[in-house]
């Protein structure tokens, strides 16, 4: 069972608390730092304080006193009536990494809500109940506020949700699993919906994703560059050590590792080639520098999903409560775009890599990896889908954090666009991860093509697993069945751990 304090998740091990289906509790440090705000709020409800979002309505109706006997009713109306989102739902992983980031947020102990709301929260998490929550309506601040809204219907006992796979109205699957619908006192509704959790459910995702795809792509050129009888001269120590970004120095450093004792490679140590092409003698330069955008992005987004993202926020220590806009989603609007750009990269490279592959002019291989062209068109078409791939990723990249819209009358005039951003990031992963597997099912074509020439053992290792679910390609095939093969075994975990037994761990 893992302890939540506020302070305590990562990327790894948010991700693999959702993989693991791990249950979670509140750790005992964090109940007292809950209580003392929560007894500060009902403090100042007696005192008949006007506090926003508390004993007041909400954005335009910032100044709409709510009676006493009325603030349950603020609480309730304010989860059905941000419940607007539209779209496909939510899917399942980042809804409950959603959940889990709301909790941690609310354990700070900043939020002014009650302990009992935590633990709903947890039993939502525990009993894997997963709302559906429509995936469109957020404009990245006063936060998530639509999503969030969605996600805390379930709670309530609105809406519908998942349970076992199947999907219910949210009062059922809850009475299914012993809990009851939770009602909401003062401040606990806006605690709930006033934060960035959709958007750093889904970079959490990107960015997991984003630091395996590095070190596939190290393995993909790798292999490319065995293929295509390159050289390893420029990933030479000494090329790094003068220009010494960390990213350009731990690619360059896979890329001796994966090459060591190439046969291919001691082949043509005496050719007459002078230096390669830039998708190849470039990959430190390149992959590196996504890699550290990845390391920036991992560092934006654990402060964020440690952080306290709800407004007002209540400091017990000094006995006060503030209103501010730490909802406000531009830090994580920005990763997103910035990470979608950087990714993308390894997709433009891993194409160009491709294209050199299957043109037999550039490669010294036979045209389109076929013995037999003519008859055949060999893997012509899977280049074309790459070089769709990678035009798509050119409109998924534009930034949509340099995008505004005022909401609420003009009173939340700037807006991030975060959800936006974080959504089409993963789009682009995607997109991303396509390329690569089709890097991958060429160039271990090409590689089969020179033999008796042998690559290197983690070269090697790669090329094995892969051809166990697609073989040497000698007539036209299904190329479709194939890059879905590809891809398949190469974003299984077994294929990196297989790669690094032989390499130790890859860096990013």
């Amino acid at each position: 069972m893992f302890s939540i304090t506020g302070n305590n998740l990562t990327v790894q091990n948010s991700i693999k608390l959702i993989e693991n289906n791990a249950l979670l509790k509140i750790d005992k440090s964090t109940i007292n730092k809950i209580q003392k705000s929560r007894s500060l709020v009902e403090k100042w409800i007696k005192d008949d304080k006007a506090i926003y979002g508390i004993t007041t309505g909400f954005g335009e109706f910032k100044d709409v006193k709510i009676s006493y006997q009325d603030l349950e009713t603020l609480q309730k109306n304010l989860i059905i009536s941000h419940s607007a989102g539209v779209g496909k739902y939510l899917p399942d992983n980042i809804v409950r990494l959603m959940i889990l980031f709301r909790i941690n947020s609310l354990c700070k102990g900043n939020s002014g809500v009650r302990v009992e709301l935590v633990e709903a929260l947890i039993n939502l998490f525990n009993y894997k109940i997963i709302p559906l929550v429509p995936s469109q309506g957020s404009v990245g601040s006063s936060g998530d506020l639509a999503p969030l809204s969605h996600l805390a219907l379930t709670l309530i006992g609105k809406g519908y949700c998942k349970l076992d796979g199947e999907i219910l109205e949210s009062k059922s699957a809850l009475e299914k699993c012993g809990l009851r619908p939770f009602v909401l006192s003062a401040k606990e509704g806006l605690a709930l919906i006033n934060g960035t959790q959709m958007m750093s459910a889904y970079m959490c995702l990107a960015v997991w994703e984003a630091e395996r795809l590095a070190k596939l792509n190290d393995i993909a050129g790798a292999t490319s560059l065995e293929a295509l009888k390159g050289t390893d001269s420029a990933f030479d120590e000494k090329i790094q050590r003068i220009r010494p970004h960390k990213g350009q120095i731990n690619t360059a450093y896979n890329l001796r590792t994966l090459l060591k004792n190439s046969g291919i490679m001691k082949s043509h140590r005496d050719c007459g080639k002078v230096q390669d092409a830039y998708s190849l003698r470039c990959m430190p330069q390149v992959h590196g520098a996504v890699k550290d955008t990845i390391r920036y992005c991992r560092e934006v987004l654990e402060i964020e999903i440690n952080s306290v993202t709800d407004n007002p926020l209540i400091f017990p220590e000094d006995g006060e409560y503030l209103t501010g806009g730490n909802f406000h989603g531009e830090p994580i609007a920005l990763i997103a775009d910035y990470l979608a750009i950087a990714i993308s990269e390894l997709a433009n490279i891993s194409e160009r890599r491709i294209a050199r592959l299957v043109d037999g002019s550039l490669s010294g291989l036979p045209r389109f990896l076929t013995t037999e062209g003519g008859l055949n068109s060999g893997l012509m078409i899977a280049q074309y889908t790459a070089a769709s791939l990678v035009s798509e990723n050119k409109v998924l990249t534009h930034p949509a954090s340099v995008d505004s819209i005022p909401t609420s009358a003009n009173q939340e005039d700037h807006n991030s666009m975060g959800s936006i951003a974080a959504k089409k990031c993963m789009d682009v992963i995607n997109n991303v991860k396509n390329v690569i597997a089709i890097e991958f099912l060429c160039a271990c074509q090409g590689i089969d093509l020179l033999k008796p020439l042998k690559s290197s053992k983690p070269v090697e290792a790669a090329r094995k697993l892969i051809r166990s679910k697609t073989p040497y390609i000698t007539k036209d095939v299904l190329l479709y069945e194939y890059i879905s093969s590809v891809k398949q075994v190469v974003y299984d975990n077994n294929f990196l751990n297989a790669i690094e037994k032989i390499t130790g761990e890859l860096k990013i």
